[in-house]
């Protein structure tokens, strides 16, 4: 397979304003629909302050960062085809990528709960991922689990 000529230069998103953190930026990219980038602020911010008060943090920043980390794939499959049959071959995850998924995962699940507003239930995924509990670090679990189960396709990695 034909790789890249060119490496593609990574664009570094801003510190947000109320925090100074990149990290709170990408989250606050990954939250807006359509565009709606000071809706998505409200509620990430919005989420932070509820889900501090919840944990009795005294910076929400750490609450994301923590939620983050434990919600962050090691390994993850990544299908390979040999000779007319497809393995999922185990693979590490990359730290940025990692944090990707987890941060896909966590607005996911959040979305997916019922009721209330979005910033709470932001909040609420964002406490439960911090005490390792909830659909986000099950989806983490279970990716984990797969590449476990395919260990013995490993040789195939390329």
């Amino acid at each position: 397979m034909p790789r890249r000529a060119i490496k593609v230069v990574k664009r570094l998103a801003p510190p947000d304003a109320k925090y100074g953190s990149v990290s709170i930026t990408r989250f606050i990219n990954k939250v807006m629909l359509r565009g709606q980038k000071a809706t998505a602020q409200r509620i990430v911010y919005d989420a932070l302050q509820l889900a501090g008060q919840q944990l009795e943090s005294s910076n929400p920043m750490e609450v994301l960062e923590q939620a983050i980390k434990n919600a962050t794939p090691l390994l993850m499959v990544k299908p390979r085809r040999v000779g007319g049959a497809t393995y999922q071959v185990p693979m590490e995850v990359e730290s940025e990528r990692g944090q990707t998924l987890a941060m896909r995962w966590i607005i996911t699940s959040a979305r997916a709960r019922n009721g209330k507003s979005m910033a709470e239930k932001l909040a609420t995924e964002l406490v439960d991922v911090v005490q390792n509990r909830g659909a986000t670090v099950k989806k983490r679990d279970d990716m984990h689990k797969m590449a476990q189960a395919n260990k013995a396709f490993v040789h195939y990695r390329w």
